[in-house]
């Protein structure tokens, strides 16, 4: 169908594609699957997304970038790294809603289908 905008899940972040299945009620998809209608966004994704957005403010310099795992650790030093999806997803989060980019080797990529590792920068302006 054209002149269909796609939509960001609300958990993953990832983009969502318009499909014929959800003709008659596309205006009230929020999810990409069923796992992340399951999931849905916990406590720890807002903290995390809390942590992106203070280590970039507070902790780094204009135009710096910081990693996923920067913010998992503020999170949770101990257990980080079984946070490490979960701050992916809060960065893409954040990329929809216009607070920060997700950039590979300097360059901004698409955030739905970034592979191998990223970083996290503020927006511009």
């Amino acid at each position: 169908m054209t002149g269909v905008e796609d939509k960001t899940c609300a958990v993953c972040g990832r983009r969502i594609t318009w499909r014929r299945k959800w003709a008659d009620d596309w205006e009230h998809v929020r999810y990409c699957s069923a796992g992340c209608r399951r999931r849905g966004v916990r406590t720890v994704d807002t903290a995390l997304e809390e942590a992106i957005v203070d280590l970039l403010d507070h902790h780094r310099k204009a135009g710096a970038t910081i990693c996923p795992s920067d913010a998992a650790r503020a999170v949770d030093a101990e257990g980080w790294r079984d946070l490490m999806e979960p701050a992916r997803m809060a960065a893409r989060r954040l990329v929809d809603a216009g607070r920060v980019e997700i950039v590979q080797k300097g360059a901004v990529v698409d955030p739905s289908t970034a592979k191998g590792p990223i970083r996290i920068r503020r927006m511009p302006g």
